[in-house]
């Protein structure tokens, strides 16, 4: 918690710690599908015979799309789980370089957070 924060309460915590599997469920729904969808792109990718360059062209186009949501599910899916791991270790909302609280409306904001907003600013200034 920061100054002027009230500590996260128990009831706080377990609505965050729900959320999170709600999420964790839907991102694993979401992978799911764009697997299958993947499958199905690459079995009608071998049936190309008599498309044309635009056809060829919006298929991997497609498939490309489908590939990418794909990893980025997979890595919201990483982040929840991290975030749940730290709800289970009493870390959640400590950030990660400096260890101190990351802020509760943050967290409220963007339950995966890992980093207060100090350290995610220079994170990012040295990224750029």
């Amino acid at each position: 918690m920061r100054p002027g924060e009230e500590p996260w309460t128990p009831q706080e915590v377990e609505e965050a710690r729900t959320n999170l599997l709600a999420e964790d469920r839907r991102l694993r729904d979401e992978i799911r599908s764009s697997e299958e969808a993947l499958s199905g792109l690459m079995r009608d990718s071998g049936d190309s015979a008599g498309d044309d360059d635009a056809d060829t062209g919006s298929k991997n186009i497609t498939r490309e799309h489908e590939m990418a949501l794909a990893a980025n599910a997979r890595e919201m899916l990483y982040q929840t789980e991290r975030a749940l791991d730290r709800i289970e270790t009493g870390t959640y909302g400590l950030c990660e370089n400096c260890g101190r609280p990351i802020g509760k409306a943050r967290m409220q904001a963007f339950p995966r957070a890992t980093l207060c907003v100090e350290c995610k600013q220079k994170q990012e200034r040295r990224s750029t």
